[in-house]
């Protein structure tokens, strides 16, 4: 089960979300570009949060206008939180939770749900883990309830093991290993980060994973599915008193079992080197570029500059206004498909790209070299105040939509203190969107993007090189192709 936090809500999440880059969708909005922005912060102004006995976080965002609860449950464990040699176990494990308990039957939180017209997922991220009810009001005790009881009563035995690696292998080999842009992506991943566990996929290497046993998943329920390390989100139709007795009613009685300690990670070296991945696959039929660069997350940044990395993202690459796609999809016409992004939601270092594709007899080369001439333009000269503004009417309008949604208000908490942010940082973040100014535009964009640091891949058909002119598909008449960046870090 699982869902992708949307791109709208990745830009100002702090989030992702190694889960979801760069304000994409508020982008697309073709009204956003100069209409005023105007935030009201009542919303924000309502959030509570407080700690029961055995550890657990509580957080709480009313939202009455209408019937419907969101409520969320995030683990602060990813499968960057794996032992070497173990890649896999977290996003196994969250498939194991939905299995018996020493209360309930397999499958029977999941009918319940249902039965009552409500929704549930859960995900696993590189730095959480997280499951997902939305129901009406009245049934939130019922879902706390079943909820608690698996953080406590999982019952797992040889068979439910070796079932459920079976089902998670296969998910391995028809996402990832039947898909050639899916397997250039793990290993541009492994390329980028040198040393730190973000090379590892979310859902694992396959010789790995066909190693993983009924030990290993005890041993990780133990360590990490304890309340202390947890965050309990309910977005919706509640209040603070209410969500108080509930939880204390059932998140209360668990134990506190384990102290999974620091999240102390192996962290990169200084990189000093170009590097090159390229993947030829007949299944191919649409060639593509990517470059990226490791930099700062929100959460290992210096003051301002993650800020300064989204705004970058946008004025360079997150909208059909942006630089790259005038230039080279809508001025030059030999892109399908342009744009950048930022990875910036993550505990420890993130990412930056750049990413196209070629259109009619252009080539890989050709965009490559188009969105480079692009950022050495803004390294050089800079961006205008007018093309800043405009970046940040977007971000902060897009903002002012997610609160127009319990479950996204709710992500946004949920992803932003599992990794290592605070209420605090979500209600500042549009006033430190404001104070970004044309300057740290430049400036990140001068330390950061460096060609000498950045790793390249190429997707490209069988015997095909970045410089071979393919036919590629192009848009038909008054078709707009806006940035779709790869989705990365967020796993079923």
């Amino acid at each position: 089960m699982s869902f992708a936090p949307s791109r709208a809500i990745a830009a100002f999440v702090l989030i992702g979300a190694l889960t979801a880059p760069a304000s994409f969708l508020a982008a697309r909005a073709e009204t956003l570009a100069t209409a005023p922005v105007t935030a009201d912060k009542a919303d924000e102004d309502d959030v509570s949060s407080f700690r029961l006995e055995n550890g657990l976080e509580v957080v709480v965002i009313p939202d009455h206008r209408a019937p419907v609860v969101t409520h969320m449950l995030w683990y602060h464990v990813g499968s960057a939180d794996e032992e070497p040699g173990k890649s896999g176990i977290a996003h196994f494990f969250e498939h194991l939770m939905f299995k018996a308990t020493k209360t309930y039957p397999a499958g029977e939180f999941s009918r319940k749900v249902a039965e009552i017209g409500g929704q549930e997922n859960a995900f696993t991220s590189y730095d959480y883990t997280a499951f997902y009810q939305q129901v009406a009001p009245q049934a939130l005790e019922m879902v706390m309830t079943y909820e608690a009881d698996r953080m406590e009563n999982l019952i797992l035995n040889e068979d439910v093991v070796k079932t459920e690696r079976d089902v998670v292998l296969e998910e391995r080999r028809s996402r990832i290993d039947g898909d050639p842009g899916a397997l250039l992506a793990e290993e541009v991943n492994a390329t980028l980060y040198q040393n730190h566990p973000y090379r590892m996929p979310v859902i694992g290497w396959l010789h790995e994973m066909e190693q993983l046993n009924l030990k290993d998943a005890l041993a990780f329920y133990e360590k990490y599915y304890t309340p202390n390390n947890a965050t309990l989100v309910v977005s919706g139709d509640v209040d603070l008193d209410t969500v108080k007795a509930l939880t204390e009613k059932t998140y209360g009685k668990v134990p506190r079992r384990a102290d999974p300690g620091a999240r102390v990670r192996p962290q990169e070296p200084e990189q000093n080197t170009k590097r090159t991945v390229s993947m030829a696959d007949p299944r191919v039929s649409q060639p593509s570029f990517q470059k990226m660069w490791l930099v700062p997350s929100y959460t290992s940044a210096r003051p301002g500059e993650a800020e300064a990395l989204d705004l970058l993202s946008e004025v360079l690459g997150g909208s059909s206004r942006s630089r790259i796609y005038q230039a080279l999809v809508v001025q030059d016409g030999f892109a399908a498909s342009a744009g950048a992004y930022y990875q910036g939601g993550s505990l420890d270092d993130g990412s930056f790209g750049i990413y196209g594709s070629p259109r009619g007899s252009a080539t890989l080369t050709d965009v490559e070299a188009g969105i480079d001439a692009q950022i050495a333009r803004i390294i050089k000269d800079g961006i205008t105040a007018d093309e800043l503004e405009k970046a940040r009417n977007r971000f902060l309008k897009s903002m002012i939509f997610a609160r127009d949604s319990q479950s996204s208000m709710a992500r946004i908490y949920g992803s932003t203190l599992s990794t290592g942010q605070t209420i605090k940082d979500i209600q500042e973040w549009p006033d430190r969107i404001r104070a970004v100014k044309v300057q740290d535009i430049q400036d990140v964009a001068k330390r950061y993007l460096v060609d000498g640091r950045s790793v390249t891949s190429y997707l490209m058909p069988e015997e095909g090189k970045p410089d071979q002119k393919v036919e590629a598909e192009t848009p038909a008449a008054g078709e707009t192709q806006l940035p779709e960046p790869p989705a990365q870090g967020v796993v079923q």
